[in-house]
């Protein structure tokens, strides 16, 4: 079946950054019961289930199920996905009150905290293993333990972050983790509740998800994002009694220092704005047109190469570390050798890291120091191409993304090197795709049409810039 995803790409890196035990259901309501005939592999059970028990063949077994309101064993089923109505026995609280509650009153109130699908719109439920692309779901539940599932929260609230509300009704928890999410359209976490656990295998350690479809990228995008921050799973342990500075990440250590280094301690105007973009897309044009309006450019890549000149320490460690085998006949370094010898040797690459970050860190604040003396009210562009891969965003007042598209990307790539396109698209596959970097930017300027739109995008950002600074100055005043 034609799938407006890929499922199979998108899960089976999820199952690797979450190391799930049991496969991403896909859940799809169907208004007529005659297209579970059209979903490849559907199994029909030949008795009474559960919505439970279907589920756990699907993340357990690798079926391919689907049933109607005659499949399935009771109304509280049924109920849920919108199938049937509840008995008046439930209505009126008497069902709950025989096991799960102390009065009917209670079991009242019960039945109406239940979310349920509004009844006559479905007539059948199909649900399958995700990653075969066997339809597209209306929602994906996913089961996993609780540090996995706190990963996966972190990282549906990385782009656009707001906070997360979870129910639990107590039993008949999917109602929390399909109905909730179906009609909030947002994702709901909840607890397996006693009956999935005894008719339908959930573990101890499991908890579950309902994700709308359209978040499954999001959710991907952000474990991604945090993989790259060394947010992984599983996580290790730095250890209750011992002392655990040195496990936090090195950049809580410093970050305020650093953040006081570049966006100064109040007493000069300065902004600082990182630009960035992907390989091609033009970030050098949009720099230069910045410099024209007055906005003095610190280069990384300048920077970079300007740190390990013959004879200056980087250069040193770096040729006591890997030989002269990494030099031309002139002394300045092969850093195409180099390049070759560190893209696949990750702790070569670090210690190349280690030798040459503290030295640009040091220029780029010299540098910064330099252009404030010279003028207290100066906004700054910091060129620095791999600024989201290297999570540098943090330490700018703004963000500027200079973006194209991925086609314009390769055409461009393929002229100005003289490369194929095969090689091209290589070249990008190695890449953050500029589409999530879009998500950093405070501003994106989009150079996909002539030098004159460009411009003119420039100089509007130019402008709002300044309004930026004003507002600070203005601020700072009040609170002086």
């Amino acid at each position: 079946m034609k799938t407006k995803r890929d499922w199979e790409k998108i899960v089976r890196r999820m199952e690797l950054l979450l190391r799930l035990k049991s496969f991403p259901v896909a859940f799809k309501l169907l208004e007529d019961e005659k297209e579970l005939d059209k979903i490849p592999y559907m199994r029909r059970m030949p008795h009474k289930v559960t919505l439970c028990q279907l589920i756990s063949l699907v993340r357990n077994f690798d079926w391919t199920v689907g049933a109607t309101m005659k499949d399935l064993m009771s109304e509280t089923c049924g109920s849920i996905l919108g199938f049937c109505d509840i008995p008046e026995i439930n209505k009126d609280g008497t069902f709950r009150s025989i096991v799960w509650v102390q009065k009917k009153e209670d079991g009242k109130r019960y039945e109406e905290s239940i979310p349920r699908i509004p009844m006559g719109k479905y007539k059948a439920v199909a649900l399958a293993p995700l990653v075969y692309n066997p339809f597209d779901p209306d929602i994906v539940l996913i089961y996993a333990n609780p540090a996995q599932m706190i990963l996966l929260i972190n990282a549906l609230q990385f782009e656009n972050y707001e906070v997360m509300h979870f129910y639990c009704v107590g039993e008949s928890s999917c109602a929390d983790a399909i109905a909730r999410c179906y009609l909030d359209h947002k994702p709901s976490l909840t607890i397996p509740c006693y009956g999935e656990r005894r008719y339908a295998h959930a573990q101890d350690d499991e908890l579950v998800m309902g994700i709308p479809e359209d978040m499954m990228e999001k959710a991907l995008r952000g474990l991604e994002a945090l993989y790259r921050r060394g947010v992984r799973y599983p996580i290790s342990y730095a250890g209750a009694e011992l002392d655990v500075s040195d496990a936090f990440p090195e950049v809580y250590k410093k970050v305020k220092e650093e953040v006081r280094a570049i966006r100064g301690d109040g007493s000069d105007n300065r902004l600082v704005v990182g630009v960035t973009g992907g390989i091609a897309t033009g970030k050098s044009t949009v720099s230069e047109m910045l410099k024209e309006l007055g906005c003095p450019l610190i280069d990384f890549d300048e920077i970079a190469r300007k740190v390990v000149e013959p004879g200056k320490p980087a250069w040193k460690q770096i040729v006591d570390y890997f030989g002269k085998d990494v030099l031309m006949e002139d002394g300045t370094l092969n850093r195409k050798k180099l390049s070759d010898i560190v893209f696949s040797d990750l702790e070569k690459r670090k210690m190349l890291e280690r030798f040459t970050h503290p030295r640009i860190y040091e220029e780029f604040i010299r540098q910064i120091n330099e252009i404030v003396k010279k003028d207290p009210d100066a906004i700054i562009q910091v060129a620095v191409p791999l600024l989201i891969e290297l999570n540098h965003q943090y330490r700018f007042h703004k963000i500027i993304v200079v973006y194209t598209s991925k086609e314009t990307q390769i055409k461009r790539l393929m002229k100005r090197d003289g490369i194929t396109r095969e090689q091209a698209e290589n070249i990008l596959r190695a890449q953050l795709p500029i589409e999530e970097k879009i998500g950093y930017a405070d501003f994106v300027i989009n150079n996909e049409g002539s030098i004159e739109e460009t411009r003119k995008q420039v100089i509007e950002v130019w402008k709002k810039l300044k309004e930026i600074q004003q507002e600070m100055k203005r601020s700072k005043q009040q609170k002086g």
